[in-house]
């Protein structure tokens, strides 16, 4: 027995029932069903998918089946006909049996044919003479098989519909063949919808990136590049594209070669030919391979002064100090804050001369952040804390290779850094020499060249300078260049000591006990009227500083103090007592090495204390030391 014969049979059988059931006439000639006007258009619309992927097949078949006698429907899922092809004899018999766009072949409609049952079975399958049910179909074969979307669900079929007299095997085969095609087409498209999809997230992902993004192939040209990368590059996304890369990076031939030699080519500072100007970048290169050999790289890069941004940002090199945050109402701070208030927003140059401890970081921060360039960098560095040896590449940063030891890519140095803001420079007074002769030459030029490097980098840097030297000394001395003095004194600021601030130092301490008291989770202690009494006589040679210091220590330790105030009350110059202390005529400079003499023997030798007694670091006293030749 063949069974695929006998399971056809049962097939129709069961439809023929059916068709009983839905009380189809034998007699009919047309479907029950047949959609017209608005509702079909607006049916053929909402299948317009399937119609585009299904009409192309559908007139490739009809070329074959052309003269032959056949024509081809298209319906959909529930099998309303979406689009008819054939022969102009054949399709006008079937529109004066309303087999038109919009008529209904489904089972409910017009009984048993091969397009019903492929919908309902899930199957290819041909119909032919009396096995349809109504008599007028009786003259048709028909072949039909359902079309399947991506997820496996019935979307439609395709039927051949002829004379029973041109019934073949092959014609079914022709239908399985066609919606096969029209299948795998349906595949493709959702796939190259979902690609283009992929590709536009992608493209809106890239193109939000706050860095330049560009992919070359081997030989240089440009197959992709990003919103951000045209800007910085100031170049037309559609006018680059397959453009050589020489046209903005001249160097792509070596980053290539470095790539190809296994090399990793991670945040170099590279040139970029920008038009007009010839800007700076970081850049990362990343190779495009197929295997292990190098089809292309993809280049990733960002402007300096965006990474500068970033590294002070994350760095710690913003002013966070504010004029609210110097604490005092005496008339001698009150007429320096107003001096400095007024010269703020100036590119002169600033020195800050005051006694260790007075605060003039805080008072250099506070200028820049009452000027123009307060939402720029603020850059510090103590050039008394750095070797002689390396204050040169902190300053001005230096080339890959420069020196032994010196950074894969270079480093960047304070001055580029503080592009655009302000450079503190704190103890300029401990600057070499021979650094003083470089650090003129940029404040008169206004470019760095780095260390190891030829190229120049022009800058745009507020320098504010400090010291706790009397300059003009060291300038006698040989010390400190004497047109350097000049070039930093524009507009000289003197930070009174807190001895000269007469009634700033109760408002002080009320400031100290509340913020101590806040840090260490303790009550702000009652102090005792002798220890008050102390700390007025006392004369505060580390300053604002040892102050901060001391009534840290008072408010840990609940009212009481480790400290000694007794030791230093009468070092005071000014106070009737140390007239015995300092002979009359003495320098400030001959007073310091003085009292540091006195403290380091009083205190035996112990740096530490001697550092806490003075109100002073004690790298500073170290400094001190060196400098003075003080024999310990």
């Amino acid at each position: 027995m063949d069974y695929k014969k006998d399971q056809r049979s049962e097939v129709i059988e069961k439809s023929h029932l059916r068709s009983i059931n839905y009380g189809i006439e034998k007699e009919r000639l047309v479907s029950k069903k047949i959609l017209k006007g608005r509702e079909r258009d607006y049916n053929i619309k909402s299948k317009e998918s399937i119609i585009k992927v299904a009409t192309p097949v559908m007139d490739t078949l009809q070329e074959i089946l052309q003269d032959s006698g056949f024509f081809i429907v298209l319906t959909d899922e529930e099998g309303c006909i979406l689009n008819t092809v054939g022969d102009k004899d054949i399709l006008l018999e079937a529109e004066k049996m309303d087999m038109v766009v919009g008529a209904y072949m489904d089972e409910k409609s017009i009984g048993t044919n091969a397009m019903a049952i492929a919908i309902k079975e899930d199957m290819p399958i041909q119909v032919s003479a009396k096995e349809h049910f109504i008599n007028a179909y009786h003259k048709w074969t028909c072949s039909a098989a359902p079309i399947h979307n991506i997820n496996d669900e019935i979307i439609g079929s395709i039927n051949l519909t002829g004379k029973k007299d041109k019934v073949h095997p092959h014609t079914l085969g022709l239908a399985v063949a066609s919606v096969k095609s029209i299948e795998n087409q349906l595949k493709a498209d959702f796939i190259n919808e979902k690609l283009e999809e992929a590709y536009e997230y992608m493209n809106a992902i890239v193109d939000s990136m706050s860095y330049g993004i560009c992919a070359v192939n081997f030989h240089g040209e440009i197959k992709s590049i990003n919103k951000n990368a045209c800007i910085m590059l100031n170049v037309d996304k559609e006018g680059i594209l397959s453009k050589s890369i020489d046209l903005v990076l001249p160097t792509w031939k070596q980053i290539i070669k470095e790539l190809q030699e296994g090399k990793t080519f991670i945040d170099r500072e590279c040139s970029f030919n920008n038009r007009d100007k010839n800007d700076r970048f970081l850049v990362n290169a990343t190779p495009i391979k197929n295997g292990n050999e190098v089809l292309g790289m993809l280049i990733v890069f960002r402007e300096m002064h965006n990474v500068y941004k970033i590294v002070n940002k994350y760095g710690g090199m913003i002013a966070t100090y504010t004029f609210d945050d110097i604490i005092g109402k005496s008339p001698e701070l009150l007429k320096v804050l107003d001096f400095a208030k007024t010269i703020a927003s100036t590119p002169s140059t600033v020195l800050i001369q005051g006694e260790s401890g007075t605060g003039k970081e805080l008072l250099a921060q506070a200028i820049h952040n009452y000027g123009i360039r307060k939402r720029q960098s603020f850059v510090a560095i103590n050039c008394g804390a750095i070797p002689k040896s390396l204050i040169e590449s902190e300053l001005f940063g230096y080339e890959e290779g420069a020196f032994t030891g010196a950074k894969s890519g270079g480093n960047i140095g304070k001055f580029q850094l503080a592009n655009g803001g302000t450079l503190f420079l704190d103890e300029i007074g401990e600057m070499p020499l021979d650094m003083q002769v470089k650090l003129l030459r940029v404040l008169q030029e206004g470019y760095i060249v780095k260390v190891g490097g030829n190229k120049v980098i022009p800058i745009d840097v507020r320098i504010i300078a400090a010291t706790n030297k009397d300059l003009k000394e060291e300038v006698k001395k040989g010390t400190f260049r004497e047109d350097l003095f000049y070039r930093l004194t524009v507009i000289p600021i003197r930070l009174p000591s807190l001895r000269e601030r007469k009634g700033d130092l109760e408002v002080l301490i009320r400031h100290y006990l509340r913020i101590k008291a806040s840090k260490l989770n303790k009550p702000i202690p009652r102090i005792d009227k002798k220890l008050i009494e102390e700390i007025r006589e006392y004369n505060w040679p580390g300053n604002i500083r040892e102050l901060e210091n001391f009534i840290e220590n008072i408010v840990s330790l609940e009212g009481k103090t480790t400290f000694d105030l007794k030791e230093n009350v009468n070092i005071n110059p000014s106070s009737s007592s140390s007239i015995n202390k300092f002979e009359e005529g003495m320098t400030i400079k001959d007073m310091e090495i003085k009292l540091i003499k006195e403290t380091i023997e009083r205190c035996n030798g112990n740096m530490t204390k001697v550092a806490k007694n003075l109100g002073i670091g004690r790298n500073t006293l170290y400094c001190k030391i060196k400098n003075y030749n003080i024999l310990t």
